[in-house]
């Protein structure tokens, strides 16, 4: 092996540097890889050839690695670059492999989720038509946790802490009045609601909200939303509402559609659920409502990561730098549960061909029969993804993460 270069892309997350981190750890400790690079801003770093060196700015095990492991967000910027097929814009992937046979590339790594992959898989795909030798690896990450062939993504477990958490401290706040009170929280999920049934995770001995929980997997109905917080509010004062972004009525449509706006890869960018509903209870119910939106807040708190997730995502950087020491390409590294408790997983190779522009959604039968709640399964399934905490550094009262001046120009 020569070189390697590693680049990330799509949403940031509090365990994307993990990933990272994996990546540069695998390649220095395998004794066969001389320079590690970093593609700035994803694949349109490579194309513009925005590259730094990793190895020598983050020995494995040194204290700047260890900062950057516990950083979020992505410590080489993103993009949203969708990748044209080689019959679209061949001149892309010439630029491409020009750069990485420019730099003695042996293998790629692109850290990011269904987008990515899709990225990856195309240069895989044009790789190996080409005849060239270069290997390409995906690394997986979204805290969607929408990939597909892969138990839980990297992203999710730190996401659904931080949405757990709050739902928390949101019953705690809301418990104090006895005054009739709906407040619903709109959290991220465009077709799968994985992020909105992590709120069911704030539940405990003393807290039972949210007492009602809408995903994107089950046909939204506002007449029986009203009737589900009426037979609530005989019981209580406060009712806290989970809903995703993406909930849809029973012929396909966004509850915010009419707002709604496509992305490069033609997803629907939604928001505006929660204050649709809000109105909806004013106006039929004529109590107190309040919506909260947390939007990009889920992507990135890292005081509250979860230490499992980042471990994983650790792991699954150096898993790929391995399987493509083996020889393998055209694969993201991926991983399968073996038991929930105690909780056990094993690390595997996926065909990216198989992963690309596909979406994994919450099983039915892990949804309650009513439709407006998840079941034993899901709970089971999300616990040991949000366990343990990560240690971190504190300066003038605020986290000390790895700096990104790089890409702030400061």
């Amino acid at each position: 092996m020569k070189n390697v270069i590693v680049a990330q892309s799509g949403g940031p997350t509090a365990a994307i540097n993990a990933s990272l981190a994996g990546v540069i750890r695998g390649a220095a400790e395998s004794g066969k890889i001389d320079r590690i690079y970093g593609a700035v801003y994803g694949i349109t770093g490579v194309i513009d050839e925005k590259l730094v060196e990793l190895g020598s700015r983050f020995p494995a095990e040194s204290e700047a690695w260890k900062r950057l492991y516990g950083t979020p967000s992505s410590y080489l910027g993103s993009c949203r670059f969708r990748m044209p097929s080689p019959e679209e814009d061949p001149s892309v992937y010439e630029k491409v492999f020009a750069v990485l046979e420019k730099y003695e590339t042996e293998a790629f790594f692109y850290i990011g989720g269904n987008d990515s992959m899709d990225t990856i898989a195309k240069l895989a795909a044009y790789g190996k038509e080409k005849g060239s030798s270069i290997r390409f690896a995906g690394v997986p990450k979204t805290i969607d946790n929408d990939l597909v062939h892969i138990d839980h993504t990297p992203g999710y477990g730190s996401a659904a802490k931080y949405i757990a958490a709050t739902m928390l401290e949101i019953a705690h706040d809301t418990y104090v009045y006895r005054k009739p009170c709906v407040t619903i929280v709109e959290i991220m999920g465009r077709n799968a609601g994985w992020l909105t049934a992590a709120a069911a995770l704030a539940r405990n001995e003393y807290n039972d909200a949210p007492q009602l929980i809408y995903l994107p997997e089950v046909p939204f109905s506002g007449t029986k939303f009203l009737e589900d917080l009426k037979k609530q509010l005989e019981k209580k004062h406060n009712i806290v509402v989970a809903v995703s972004e993406g909930i849809r009525d029973e012929k396909g449509n966004y509850i915010t559609s009419s707002d709604a706006v496509n992305d490069l890869f033609s997803h629907a960018q939604l928001s505006g659920v929660g204050k649709t509903l809000e109105q909806l209870v004013k106006k039929e119910l004529g109590v107190k409502c309040r919506s909260v939106e947390l939007n990009i807040l889920q992507r990135c708190a890292a005081h509250i990561s979860s230490a499992a997730d980042l471990r994983e995502s650790e792991q699954l950087g150096r898993a790929a730098v391995g399987y493509v020491l083996e020889g393998n390409t055209g694969f993201m590294s991926a991983l399968e549960r073996v038991s929930d408790a105690p909780y056990e997983i094993s690390f595997n190779m996926a065909e990216l061909s198989e992963i690309a522009n596909l979406e994994k959604s919450i099983p039915a039968d892990w949804i309650s029969p009513e439709g407006n709640d998840v079941g034993e399964k899901l709970m089971a399934y999300m616990r040991p993804l949000i366990e343990g905490e990560v240690p971190v550094a504190f300066r003038n009262g605020l986290p000390e993460y790895e700096s990104i001046g790089h890409l702030t120009g400061l």
